[in-house]
């Protein structure tokens, strides 16, 4: 089974090359800690002169005092090993503390980074990626870059520094061995290549297979209700466990590459040692301790060697994961503020729309040609069957989307000659779409403006029919209200959104299908609160029930993305047009249930 990939984020076949990641992940993500990484570099280096020095006390710790007995390198020798043996291990403290702040530093700056981007990003764009994707980039490829940043380029300089100090170490005891040794370098660099690019691949395709097992599990969780309804958790089960095993395919190769990255290099390093010892046994001109200390300092430089070959196959599992990170990053918003933008300023609130047309794509039209004007301080409903565009029209005004052909205005002003931040503090918006947050209701309510006091909280709950229900719950105010809302019934969720729009006291005011979640009583008092909010304020309405919008200013009538008719409640019902028969259909619903 194929697994999808992310819409956004391309995840290509040809992979961009390891050293253009690399060079990028050093040049956004390294380069702002270069100076703990300096001081980590140093420690590094440190520690790994330490190992070289304790292969060359081998030396004279066999030749001067066990075969001579030197009196003076009995005493210094037993002196230089405390001090070798002190300086590792101060260095090594610190290169361990100073790598592990650079790598969790640099994870927590890509994961604010990450989330800064996605959240900036278009609605359209958020609207195709499923958040289930978004969370496993969020975390699984962020886990993956952490192992290649603390773990993968930091091992690289410090194995490489080891490597490079008892490779010295071997040449100055015996040059004809350390080309023997050399020899066996490049062979184990090929096998560690190509384990890589296994690992990498791998690394790759059960990233997108998480993103799929993560949707699964949010789309059921949320979905419960629904699953059980129609007796479909088995369904569910079996889809979540074909999910599950391809991913474990897909990690099981990646666990192959790393497990045979370290026998192989292992066993080409015992075999260099072999050919040293033969050779050492069969020439006497060497000395004990010269043999000894050459097969420390290879046997040492292998360990290293060994860790390379494991660390290049976490380094080509970050660098897949970097590569999506970054293609992710890479993504530019269309909604951007131009350069010469200014503040909105709101006189009155007029919203214009001059010919605008909008598509989602090119075979999608959603408006087409649509011209008319929402007087300033007055109540405009849109209307018209699902689908019509009433909602595609409501996010043109704060540039949720922007129009394809024409214009949008307020007050004379285009709103995409105008900041985002002003345009939309000049916006209050409550949607049939209930958005509640795991907080308190005073958190939830003053979402819009934290500055709120408890006074303006409480009348903002009040004007909405809030109140009563709020301080009826045992912690009132500062009751949590669950994941979106889950503890509230739909009534109140819907209360406490009309409350918070309350609270953000804009004067412009977007209403879509606001009053959709309540019963007949709490719909009343919220139309008589609504009133006194909409007082003044320029006020855009979508609503399903026409009752709700009978004392409009001006009424629009949308049909298939067109505008076919617009005036009052009363001048369109005596037109008989497509409003008339809008009603007579719903009235007569209405009148048999």
């Amino acid at each position: 089974m194929t697994s999808p990939t992310l819409p956004g984020i391309p995840v290509s076949n040809a992979p961009a090359s390891s050293m253009a990641l690399i060079r990028r992940l050093l040049a956004e993500q390294v380069r702002p800690h270069i100076g703990s990484l300096f001081l980590a570099v140093i420690s590094m280096g440190v520690v790994a002169a330490m190992t070289a020095a304790t292969a060359w006390l081998l030396k004279p710790a066999i030749d001067q005092v066990f075969t001579e007995r030197d009196p003076y390198w009995t005493m210094m020798v037993p002196l230089m090993v405390v001090a070798v043996v002190v300086i590792k291990a101060i260095a090594a403290y610190f290169e361990g503390t100073l790598m592990t702040q650079f790598g969790e530093r640099i994870i927590a700056d890509t994961q604010v980074r990450m989330y800064a981007h996605m959240i900036r990003a278009d609605l359209a764009w958020l609207h195709e990626m499923h958040s289930g994707k978004l969370i496993a980039s969020f975390l699984y490829d962020a886990g993956l870059l952490r192992e290649a940043v603390s773990k993968a380029l930091t091992g690289i300089v410090k194995d490489s520094l080891s490597l490079i100090f008892l490779t010295g170490v071997m040449f100055a005891m015996n040059w004809q061995f350390a080309l023997i040794v050399c020899v066996i370098f490049p062979l184990v660099g090929l096998t560690t290549r190509r384990l890589g690019k296994k690992a990498r691949k791998g690394s790759a395709r059960s990233q997108q297979e998480t993103g799929k097992l993560t949707t699964i599990l949010s789309e059921t969780f949320d979905g419960a209700r629904m699953v059980k309804a129609y007796g479909m958790e088995q369904r569910e089960i079996d889809r979540a466990r074909q999910s599950v095993e391809t991913r474990l395919g897909h990690i099981m190769k990646v666990v192959r590459a790393r497990a045979a990255a370290s026998p192989s290099t292992e066993a080409l390093g015992g075999i260099a040692v072999a050919v040293i010892i033969y050779i050492g046994g069969t020439t006497e001109t060497l000395t004990l301790g010269t043999l000894t200390a050459f097969i420390y300092a290879a046997l040492s430089a292998y360990q290293p060697l060994k860790a390379l070959a494991n660390l290049n196959t976490a380094l080509q599992e970050g660098l897949a994961a970097a590569e999506r990170i970054f293609s992710l990053l890479d993504i530019k918003p269309k909604i951007t503020e131009a350069a010469d933008a200014k503040p909105l300023v709101v006189s009155g609130g007029e919203i214009r729309l001059e010919q605008v047309s909008f598509r989602y794509s090119e075979d999608k039209t959603a408006l087409q040609g649509i011209s008319l004007v929402v007087p300033r301080g007055k109540k405009a409903a849109l209307v018209g069957a699902s689908g019509a565009g009433k909602s595609t029209l409501l996010n043109l005004v704060p540039r949720f989307y922007d129009a394809s052909e024409g214009r949008v205005l307020i007050d004379g002003q285009d709103v995409r000659a105008v900041t985002l931040g002003s345009l939309r503090r000049s916006v209050a918006l409550v949607s049939q779409e209930l958005t509640l947050f795991d907080d308190t209701i005073r958190a939830n309510i003053a979402y819009g403006r934290p500055e709120a006091d408890l006074g303006d909280i409480e009348a903002a709950a009040r004007h909405a029919a809030a109140h009563d229900f709020i301080m009826a719950l045992p912690e009132g105010y500062d009751t949590l209200v669950g994941e979106n809302g889950v503890r509230l019934s739909g009534g109140q969720r819907q209360r406490i959104a009309i409350a918070r729009a309350m609270v953000r006291d804009a004067p412009i005011l977007l209403l879509d299908e606001a009053t959709s979640a309540l019963d007949t009583e709490s719909e009343r008092l919220i139309q008589t609160a609504l009133g006194e909010l909409m007082r003044g304020r320029t006020t855009l309405v979508i609503a399903h029930r026409l009752s709700t919008v009978i004392d409009a200013d001006v009424i629009f009538v949308l049909d298939h993305g067109r505008l076919v008719e617009q005036g009052s409640h009363a001048e369109l019902l005596a037109r008989n047009g497509a409003y008339a028969r809008l009603y007579a259909t719903q009235f007569a619903a209405e009148a048999t249930a």
